[in-house]
Parts: structure tokens; sequence; C-alpha cells
């Protein structure tokens, strides 16, 4: 499933295009994805400009003239592409090509923009992403958003805020940060590398990182500025190209190629004088990657 690196690659490809718009008809060609489409859906958004483009979490949003919000997912496989004329664009990243198979067309975004007319297409096999309907100013009380921890960008993470979420807690360090509740849109790959990069072990009860007066430990601090770098430098390279993500322009990211723990079970750990090896372990139903030598 896309994580927050690789919707932020597809925003910021899909921006240029649609964003000032306007969306004069929205073509779909079946009722429902992984959830039936809002109702009246088209005759609520054609001809409205789109206003802007933005993210939450692992959510696309897009914002209307009107102060209607359309809010995307991509499931498993889903994937936007554009079309104007011959010309054919992708954004997003994924190791595996995504589907271009036109019967896979499951919603279109027929645009119009004064350097004439293009298309936005959201194809997607399997099916398990949704698009909703929302009014802006309704934003934060949708189910999907309403209890979303800060974003793992910016300074809202901090290490004095995990401190206040992990006092007094058993739960094991990556089942913590994989909680939407504690921070938004992170998800198990950039878990895997963020604690690699911090040195800390994912069974590590979070506890153990705060001290008995509620402070955050030096190791949290440092796990903090690894989760805000290793996000950083993902959406700098344009996602992780795991599966069937692809950019809007069809080219495939290249975070994978600096995995440090990933999917790199039995390889040498990459710690400068470590000298063990990457196991994979599985947690509450997950693969998780981690060097047990120097992640303590």
């Amino acid at each position: 499933m896309p994580e927050l690196p690789e919707v932020e690659t597809v925003r910021r490809g899909l921006a240029p295009t649609m964003e000032g718009a306007r969306l004069e008809r929205l073509e779909l060609r079946r009722p429902d994805l992984r959830f039936p489409l809002p109702r009246d859906f088209a005759a609520r958004v054609e001809g409205r400009r789109i206003e802007a483009l933005s993210r939450r979490a692992k959510y696309l949003l897009i914002d209307l003239e009107d102060g209607a919000t359309v809010i995307a997912h991509l499931g498993m496989s889903g994937s936007f592409r554009i079309e104007a004329g011959a010309a054919t664009d992708m954004p997003g990243v994924f190791h595996h090509e995504r589907s271009k198979d036109e019967k896979h067309d499951h919603v279109l975004f027929h645009l119009e923009r004064q350097d004439g007319p293009v298309r936005v297409i959201y194809n997607d096999p399997r099916r398990f992403g949704f698009m909703d309907l929302v009014h802006r100013a309704e934003l934060d009380d949708y189910p999907a958003f309403r209890d979303l921890g800060p974003e793992p960008v910016g300074n809202r993470l901090s290490a004095d805020y995990l401190a206040t979420r992990f006092a007094d807690r058993s739960q094991p360090l990556k089942s913590a940060l994989l909680d939407q509740k504690v921070i938004a849109g992170l998800g198990n790959i950039y878990v895997c590398e963020a604690l690699w990069r911090a040195h800390l072990s994912p069974t590590r009860k979070v506890s153990t990182l705060v001290t008995k007066t509620g402070k955050p430990k030096p190791e949290l601090t440092l796990l903090a500025s690894s989760i805000r770098e290793v996000i950083a430098d993902a959406i700098e390279a344009g996602g992780s190209s795991l599966r069937d993500h692809i950019q809007t322009d069809g080219t495939l990211g290249y975070f994978q190629h600096f995995f440090r723990a990933y999917d790199r079970e039995g390889r040498e750990c990459l710690t400068d004088g470590c000298g063990g090896t990457v196991e994979r372990i599985v947690q509450s139903g997950r693969s998780t990657f981690y060097c047990r030598r120097c992640q303590k």
C-alpha cells in the first residue's frame, strides 16, 4: 500500500495539471471501488474549478472552488495517469509497473485548461482504493482524519511529543510508530528505515525511551529526527518503487536503492563497524527488518 512519500509524489505530479483546471466532466465507469462512490458524485463536482491538491497522511485531497473536497485513497494498486492528446504521464513510484489496462480505468476527470483539454484517469485493478466527497470545513471530522496524529514532517513531530505518547506504555516501538493516532501516514517501510537510522530495536518497549519525569531520552530525540529525515529523503527520491506504484510521469522512484534495513534479510548491516546481519521478524502479521547487533 502506498505510504506517505508515494502519495506526496503523486500529489506533486498531478498538481501542475489539475490545479486551476475546470472539471468539465467526471466519467464514472462503475458505481463503486472499495466502497460505493459518493451519491450524485459527477453532478456535485462537474463545472467546478480545482483550487488545490493537498495531502493528509496517505490520502490525496482535491479541493474544489465551492468548498467541496474529493478524498482519494490509492489502496493497493490504484494510480493516476495524465493524458493530453497522444501524451501520457503517470505520477507515483513503485517497483513493478502500474496498470495501464483501460479495463481498469474506473474514474476519469475530464479537465479544461487554458492550454486545452486533458484527462486525469484513475486506474485500479484490485479496486482497494476509494473516493469520497466532503465539505472542506468538515475534513477534521471525517472518520479517517478525526484521530490522526501529526504528520512525520515539520516540527510538530518532536521528541517531546513522542514522550507524551510513550510514557508508561509497554507497547513495542514498531507497533507504536505504525499507530496512525500517534503519527499520521507512517508505514512499515519507513518505520523500519527510521529505526535502523536511530539504532533502536523494533521490539523495544516505548516507555524505555522516556525518563521517569516524562522527558525524552537522547535515543527518542534521535528517533524523532530520523523519522523526519527518512520521510524527507524518500519524498526527494520520489518514493520507494515498491510493487505497483509508479509516478505520474511514468518513472520509477529510487528510494528503494537506499534501503538500509527494509527487505534486506540475510544481508550485512550497513552501519559502520557493525558487522551484523539484517534479520526478518514478524510483528502483528507484518514483516520487520532490523539488525539486532546495532539496534538496541
